[in-house]
């Protein structure tokens, strides 16, 4: 990815649209053929050259265009007719946010691969849901992780409608009226690169389509950030139910030897934040003056990178968390029937309305059971409910111990599990 957004990655797609647009005007009978075989052949630019000259010109594009006909020669007077400096820095950047979303695109279904596995790899381990961070109803672990690859293949979609709308050229000229060169120019070239012409162009492409960008990848950079935020909370000391891969030599704190950190996790966590932010500059690049003026130029060429290296690295970071994240059952388990079960107290409340309770009395008698043994050590829900005289009343044990049952929460699941493929 980093490749991508270099300064020579940049002039090459810069002269990949001067000689797409050349060939055009070839096919059209405007500029001779064997002139374009020239530049094809003698076209070449030198990074270090291109800024030499751009320090006493200050304008990049003129920069590249002296440096490159310095390798073409006569030929060169064809390089750029008819055009406006936009039309290759907008067409060109096109270029790069499609080679960048087809590696995000990648990662993005290697990720989906990962959780993938891991869902059906915990299909049936069973752990307690939770709500405002409190212990709520039983769930699995693959459940939970059903519902990450439901959004991965979400943000997968948006990724592919991202990459059909950003995929956009344009050689409009000046203002974009076509006025020294025509759509027919423009259809050629975008076609020979690989881009559709925009609907109507400005002298730039209209920056909607880039803060769309942007905001598909804070969006996808955030969903990372859930799962980052869950790992962390379940690796808590007092839970202890999933944990970050901890390598031989590792060290966790300067200070505390026992300190195992979710650093992975945090880092994913920071990084979403940077690029949250980049989508608010994303946006205010949308409102330029009038026809154009160059106010987003600085910002894209901080806040372009900076998401799709960032948005890359976060997913590779994730692929390789999620592959190799330790789970532990038995925690998931203990943590679950903390206080005799508390966590069923909807079941018993439910099939004691089943038997003829009234709601509001069976809800007093299981909530009064499970305060008495909430938060106590020895707390004994399951206990409580079996000696209430009340509940003995119109429950067997078996149908006491039936309440008591994870898999009357888990009977539905497979259901989930087929929207998903898994």
């Amino acid at each position: 990815m980093g490749e991508l957004w270099t300064e020579t990655y940049k002039l090459k797609t810069w002269l990949q649209v001067e000689i797409a647009v050349c060939e055009a005007q070839a096919e059209l009978g405007y500029i001779p053929s064997e002139a374009v075989e020239e530049i094809k052949a003698k076209a070449n630019f030198d990074p270090q050259r291109v800024l030499e000259i751009e320090n006493v010109v200050r304008h990049d594009m003129i920069a590249f265009l002296t440096n490159v006909n310095e390798y073409v020669g006569d030929a060169g007077r064809y390089i750029h007719l008819g055009l406006t400096s936009s039309d290759v820095l907008d067409t060109a950047l096109a270029l790069q946010l499609v080679a960048s979303l087809d590696i995000l695109l990648e990662h993005t279904e290697k990720l989906s691969q990962a959780i993938r596995y891991q869902a059906q790899q915990h299909r049936h381990t069973v752990m307690i849901g939770r709500s405002h961070g409190i212990h709520a109803e039983p769930i699995t672990f693959g459940f939970k992780l059903a519902g990450w690859l439901a959004e991965v293949l979400r943000n997968r979609d948006r990724l592919c409608r991202l990459r059909r709308d950003i995929a956009v050229g344009k050689i409009s000229g000046a203002v974009g009226t076509y006025a020294n060169t025509e759509p027919r120019v423009e259809a050629i070239a975008c076609q020979k690169l690989g881009l559709e012409p925009d609907t109507a162009s400005t002298q730039v492409i209209s920056r909607d389509r880039h803060a769309d960008f942007v905001q598909t990848l804070a969006l996808l950079a955030a969903s990372i950030e859930r799962f980052a935020v869950e790992i962390r909370n379940l690796q808590r000391t007092d839970v202890l139910e999933v944990e970050e891969f901890f390598s031989k030599g590792q060290k966790g704190s300067s200070a505390m030897p026992h300190k195992r950190n979710p650093i992975r996790s945090e880092r994913l966590t920071g990084m979403a934040r940077i690029i949250r932010a980049h989508s608010v500059a994303a946006l205010e690049n949308v409102a330029l003056w009038h026809e154009r003026d160059i106010s987003h130029s600085s910002v894209e060429r901080v806040i372009l990178p900076d998401v799709c290296t960032l948005t890359h690295f976060m997913l590779v970071e994730t692929i390789d968390l999620v592959k190799n994240l330790l789970v532990y059952p038995e925690n998931m388990k203990r943590n679950m029937n903390l206080y005799g079960g508390v966590v069923f107290s909807q079941r018993v409340l439910l099939t004691l309305v089943e038997k003829g309770i009234n709601r509001e009395d069976a809800y007093e008698i299981v909530q009064s059971c499970a305060h008495e043994a909430w938060n106590k050590p020895e707390g004994d829900f399951h206990g409580l409910i079996a000696k209430d005289q009340r509940v003995a009343a119109k429950l067997t044990p078996e149908e006491i111990e039936e309440c008591f049952n994870p898999q009357h929460h888990l009977r539905h699941l497979d259901e989930v599990y087929q929207r998903l493929g898994i």
